[in-house]
Order: structure tokens, then sequence, then C-alpha cells
């Protein structure tokens, strides 16, 4: 069990990492941003939902602005590295759309059925997201390759710049605005989104080096610039995955696991904190806790104990929306209260007596 935070659970809050110095720790924090797996700061599940829903809608109008202003000028330069990020611009805009459906879906109440609701459905348009950061990926590559052994002209150079910053403008905005409001309700496929976007916007700045050195006499510039991007896409592509399946496989921060086993302990009459599970369901957090209270309490006493737990959890846990007490009670002598059930749940601990 940690040692209590000096911070609210769910704040925003910093950790010392020896790997993160130098250039490439930098690129990786512009990257990947620094995010622990509960949210920012959590709003209820209606109000959550409905911001990544206004977030969704916002950045599909943004991005499908920028991908047409930056389409236009492609068929008028010609120039295969602005095709590569428009290409990837118009990838990531229409992630939005199963992104804003997923969000409308999660917002169903639970039933017979789907007895958890469907936040799932947000975490499955992860994996649409991961696609299609992957599809761009390799739509990107293959034309780059071509364009390296049957060189295209490239005119208007300037015009090729100027989309590039436009790019660039466009979706470090998105970015920022989908990462931001992804940590704010807990959203791992809107932050994946919001750091496709992130991509968009590197991509958008080398589509202004490729520029640079066609004008300077370096045509293999412009598709060497787009296996850059590739490579770029790439990167972001593992990382996106990476959180996108581990929230799939039920994976959260250990951190946040040890302060509810902090809170839970701290509760009067709470004797031990034998187990703690916690998942995502969407951008919602499900806990539950088995904790021993002395046997010798009524049922309304350990009611009270277990009620006590949860109000301090819903208080201290950001983003939690389900807890699940169970309690069990102290081991006296030889007795031990889960005989018929231990050797049929795995995770339950050897007996616990009371000194």
């Amino acid at each position: 069990m940690s040692e209590p935070h000096d911070h609210p659970i769910g704040e925003p809050h910093d950790h010392d990492h020896d790997d993160e110095s130098g250039i490439l720790g930098r690129l990786r924090h512009l990257l990947t941003p620094h995010s622990h797996d509960p949210a920012a700061g959590f709003d209820s599940a209606l109000e959550s939902s409905a911001k990544g829903i206004f977030a969704v809608k916002v950045s599909l109008v943004a991005l499908m602005v920028t991908a047409v202003l930056q389409l236009l000028i492609v068929f008028v330069t010609g120039s295969t590295a602005l095709l590569a990020d428009t290409i990837h611009n118009f990838s990531d805009a229409l992630t939005s759309v199963p992104l804003w459906i997923a969000f409308v879906i999660g917002r169903r109440a639970a039933n017979r059925r789907y007895t958890y609701g469907y936040g799932r459905a947000e975490d499955l348009a992860g994996l649409f997201v991961v696609a299609m950061i992957a599809f761009s990926a390799l739509l990107v590559g293959w034309e780059s390759v071509q364009r390296l052994f049957e060189p295209a002209e490239i005119t208007n150079l300037w015009l090729v710049g100027l989309a590039g910053v436009v790019g660039f403008i466009g979706n470090e905005l998105v970015a920022i605005y989908r990462i931001r409001i992804g940590n704010e309700i807990g959203s791992q496929a809107l932050i994946a989104d919001g750091l496709h976007a992130r991509t968009d916007g590197l991509t958008s700045i080398a589509v202004v080096i490729a520029a640079v050195g066609v004008a300077l006499g370096f045509p293999l510039a412009d598709p060497i610039i787009g296996l850059v991007i590739t490579v770029a896409i790439l990167w972001v592509l593992k990382d996106a995955a990476r959180a996108v399946f581990r929230r799939l496989m039920d994976a959260v921060d250990p951190e946040l696991v040890a302060d509810i086993e902090r809170v839970a302990a701290g509760v009067e009459g709470v004797i031990e904190v034998e187990t703690v599970r916690v998942r995502w369901m969407g951008h919602r957090l499900i806990a539950s806790a088995d904790l021993v209270v002395n046997c010798q309490l009524t049922v309304a006493a350990g009611h009270d104990i277990a009620e006590e737990v949860r109000h301090a959890l819903f208080h201290e846990v950001r983003g939690l929306d389900t807890v699940i007490v169970h309690l069990d009670p102290c081991e006296h002598g030889d007795s031990d209260h889960h005989a018929d059930t231990r050797f049929h749940d795995e995770t339950l601990t050897p007996p616990h007596p009371v000194e």
C-alpha cells in the first residue's frame, strides 16, 4: 500500500522520469502527452459524454476545413509530402465519426443484457482510431516510395509551404483540445485521436521542410520527407495502440489501486483491505473492494462501514462511477469463512486471524 499523497486523487501530478531527459525525451513528451490513467478531473457521466461529443464535433469541422484547403493546394502543386499530410488529415477527421457514435451509444442506460452499460463502445472506437493511424502510415509510405522512383515536378512551392503551416496550426489546435478533453473525462480513445492530430501537425511541418529542400535544388526531399512522416506516424501508432489495448485489457495505473486501498483503509472500522479491483468502462471507473471488519458487528453496522468506504471513494477518486464493497469478518482461531469457496476463487487470500 502506498503512502498518502499530497495531491487529490485524479489531479495532475508530476513524477520523476529518468528517461525523459534530453532532446529525444522532449520529443517523446511532445508526441505522447504525460498523463496517468486516472483522468485529470472528472464531471458527471452525462456531462463528460456531452463534453466528448462536443470535442468530436469541433475537431471534425476544424480538420475537414484544414484538409480541404490542403487538398486544393495538392492539385495545384503536385507535392507528395503535402498529399501524404492531406490524406492523414482526412483520415484523422474521419476518426471523429466513430468516436461521436461511441459517445452517443455510451450514454445509453444499463439493461439486463449490458449490465455495466455501453461505455465499452468508446474503447472499441479506440481500435478504429488505431486502425486509421496504421492505414495512414501504409498509404503515406507506399506513395513516398513510388515517388522516389518516379519523381513528380512540384510547382508553387510557396503555396506548399503555406499549406504546411496551415496544417500544423489546425492540427495542433485540435490535438491540444482533444487531449485536454480526453484527460478531463478519462477517454483514452479521445486522447489517442488527439495524438493522431498531433502527428498530422508535425508532418505538416515536415511538408514545409520538403518544400524548402525542393526550392534549394533537392527534388528527392519531397518523397524522403514523406518517408519521415511515415516513421513519425508509426511512432505514434505504437503509443496509441498500447494505450488502447491496455484499456481493453482492463489495465489501470497501479498507483490508482494503491490510492483506493489507502482511502478504504482510512475508514473507521476497516481492519484490512484484502483485494481491490479497478477497471475502465469507457471514460468511467468501476471498482470493487474486499474489506475485513470485526466479526462481532451487526449486519447494519457492517453496511454502514461499507457505505462510509463508498462515500469516501466517491469523493476522493474522480470519475468513479460504481463501487462494490464486500465485507469479510475477521477470523477467530481456526475458523475460515471462505472454506467452501476458497478453492473456487483464486483471488481469495489465506485467512487473516486477529491477534
